[in-house]
């Protein structure tokens, strides 16, 4: 009979996505209010993603991701996106500028072994969650390197996200050797 196995803490991550200033700054000190100290920014990103947002967000999106402390349970990403989408709609309804979303905030997390996004898009290549609420493995890490999909928006094929990424691997891979919360091979049998 299989055993449930140790479930590894993550990096909580979150990409920012906006073209304006007051509303990544705005983000950064909900984010870091709420979920704790940024460890980790990435540079600003241009973000692509085939004019979808275009109508709702305006032109020249950029996207920053950063990352958080304490290292967190995986099974939370669900909750932490209804969250990140009451903010989005928080800053929405006081906002002066002339789009409908001035900002973004994609929630997910890093494992030893990949990056996952939360989003509420249903596709082919995502698994539900609950609340509405679906993950996405954008990201995995094979041969020593961080590799996309089809599906990874052009964004997340960077320099600076796979440098971002093994920046916050490392980090986690630090506390889990540290603390022995590192899975391990095959589960002892009594």
């Amino acid at each position: 009979m299989s055993e449930v196995r140790l479930v590894e803490p993550v990096v909580r991550i979150c990409a920012v996505i906006t073209s304006f200033a007051d509303a990544r700054a705005w983000a950064f000190k909900r984010l870091e209010t709420h979920w704790g100290p940024i460890t980790d920014r990435s540079a600003e990103i241009p973000f692509e993603a085939g004019g979808f947002y275009l109508d709702s967000m305006g032109p020249n999106l950029t996207k920053t991701l950063v990352a958080f402390e304490p290292f967190e349970d995986p099974g939370e990403l669900s909750e932490w996106k209804v969250q990140s989408n009451a903010w989005e709609a928080e800053y929405a309804s006081q906002s002066t500028n002339m789009v409908a979303r001035p900002v973004n905030l994609d929630a997910g997390y890093l494992s030893q072994a990949k990056l996952v996004l939360a989003t509420i898009k249903d596709r082919d290549h995502r698994i539900y969650l609950r609340d509405g609420i679906f993950a996405e493995v954008t990201l995995n890490y094979v041969g020593k390197k961080w590799i996309h999909h089809r599906w990874s928006y052009p964004s997340y094929r960077t320099n600076e996200v796979s440098d971002f990424a093994m920046k916050n691997r490392a980090r986690l891979r630090e506390h889990l050797l540290a603390t022995g919360q590192i899975r391990t091979g095959e589960p002892k049998r009594e």
